[in-house]
């Protein structure tokens, strides 16, 4: 699966209004064994260049999908709305040999708690004074009650993301998902003894634990509530209590506007709004669950950002 677009001249012209900085972002702790010394994630930072921007956003990556997929939209809220904007990549994606996807102990929990908490609390400490905002792809937008500054954050912009408990998906989808929960992804895991996402058009190769909790999680209706101090940590306290945008795909095969929605029932102290983005929207033919950061859909991006 292809994700990043090539390089384009408008994308070129916006580079001289921005300062863009690749970073090395530490991570404190892992869920799934020992953290390694001197773990570190692979960011990109965006700020426009003159000003001091008010807003700073995190970009959360979805599973298996490269952090510079992202690129275009965050040169975008840099140069046309000022916004201090991460992108970054989860840890393991640096390495994705064979070997070293078999020996991996990392889990989904890894990425979800410890490494987005990472890259959050990064982003606060370059731009204390900022209005923070996080937008969550996927995995990116439901693991926000488990990060220690989550009360930072002033606005959640989960686009794609929920319980995708695979019995509620579109019943277009439905077919896929029990074939790949259920026969592809475990007998490719038991043969190779890791993922392999770029032959089953999921983006990039993972680690056995990355897909184990990720079945476990889209096979139960409340998504991860059930690991809740046990797996997982408990949410934090204070919690997220700002603004939920749920931005849901009008055509996404894997996850229903009516299932996005419950992601408010994870964040009862937020205020939610569901925003249904459609393919009319975009101008384009289809979004589906991991397009709307693509440059062809750049009309939609606005309806998720702005107010």
């Amino acid at each position: 699966m292809t994700l990043a677009d090539s390089p384009s001249p408008a994308a070129e012209g916006q580079e001289a209004q921005l300062r863009v900085s690749d970073v090395r972002i530490p991570v404190a702790r892992t869920l799934s064994g020992p953290t390694p010394p001197g773990l570190t994630l692979r960011g990109r930072l965006f700020e426009p260049e003159g000003r001091t921007p008010e807003v700073a956003a995190v970009i959360h990556p979805a599973t298996g999908v490269p952090r510079d997929y992202y690129a275009r939209f965050a040169r975008w809220l840099a140069a046309e709305r000022g916004v201090a904007c991460l992108i970054y990549g989860y840890r393991a994606t640096d390495d994705r040999s064979p070997r070293a996807l078999r020996r991996s102990t990392v889990g989904m929990s890894d990425w979800g708690v410890c490494d987005q908490e990472a890259a959050l609390a990064w982003l606060c400490a370059r731009h204390p004074d900022a209005e923070m905002r996080v937008v969550g792809h996927s995995l990116g937008g439901f693991m926000t009650m488990f990060h220690k500054d989550a009360h930072r954050v002033a606005r959640l912009i989960a686009v794609a993301s929920g319980p995708a408990w695979w019995r509620a998906a579109p019943l277009r989808g439905m077919p896929m998902a029990f074939l790949f929960w259920h026969v592809l992804g475990p007998l490719a895991v038991r043969a190779l003894g890791y993922l392999p996402g770029s032959r089953l058009g999921l983006g990039e190769d993972m680690p056995p634990g990355v897909f184990r909790e990720w079945k476990r999680w889209c096979c139960n209706r409340d998504l991860h509530r059930p690991d809740w101090g046990g797996r997982l940590p408990a949410p934090v306290s204070p919690p997220f209590s700002g603004r939920l945008i749920i931005a849901a795909i009008e055509d996404d095969a894997i996850l229903s506007p009516a299932t996005a929605a419950r992601l408010a029932e994870f964040h009862p102290e937020a205020e939610s709004e569901l925003r249904v983005i459609s393919p009319r929207d975009a101008g384009t033919r289809a979004i589906g669950h991991v397009g709307l950061f693509r440059q062809a859909n750049a009309a939609a991006w606005p309806l998720v950002w702005d107010d």
